[in-house]
């Protein structure tokens, strides 16, 4: 690869991360062509987009960001797979998880959602149970309705009780 070319990768991933904040770095080594692609479907069918980088060039990416990827760079050792979405930060993490019932591959490296930073493996757990916004707002809107259920099935059971008295 000619310098010319590694410079205009490096501006792609540049561009890539400067437009994602849910981005997830995993080893996929070890997985064959067809576990490769089974993860890609996967990845696919969550709204995940799944490229493999080589390390040198998105270090460099990382570095030429506007984002502070703290503690990221260091994760780059062995195979990356670099793992981006629009949509929910646990998208990444449930195909991650899902994926490894059935292989042992892929392994989180690292993460950057919305300017927090995760390292490791041990962190899937979390970042695969984090809630998305819409998540949340139904959360929300379930608390906001339950005050309102019980008064509404408190009146009804006094006019019951009150129609069953007369």
């Amino acid at each position: 690869m000619t310098r010319e070319e590694k410079a205009q990768v490096i501006a792609g991933l540049t561009e890539e991360l400067a437009a994602y904040n849910v981005i997830y770095l995993a080893d996929i080594s070890n997985l064959n062509a067809a576990g490769t692609e089974k993860l890609r479907r996967a990845c696919f069918n969550a709204g995940v987009k799944l490229e493999v980088v080589k390390n040198a060039l998105l270090a460099k990416a990382m570095e030429a960001s506007e984002k502070d990827f703290q503690g990221l760079t260091e994760t780059l050792k062995g195979s990356t797979a670099l793992m981006l979405t629009e949509g929910a930060a646990n998208g990444p993490g449930k195909v991650i998880k899902e994926y490894r019932k059935t292989s042992d591959r892929p392994i989180l490296k690292g993460a950057w959602i919305n300017d927090e930073v995760y390292v490791g493996d041990d962190q899937l757990n979390t970042l695969a149970s984090i809630k998305s916004r819409e998540e949340l707002i139904g959360d929300i809107i379930s608390l906001l309705q339950s005050p309102i259920r019980r008064v509404l099935s408190a009146l009804e059971n006094k006019d019951a009780q009150e129609a069953a008295a007369e």
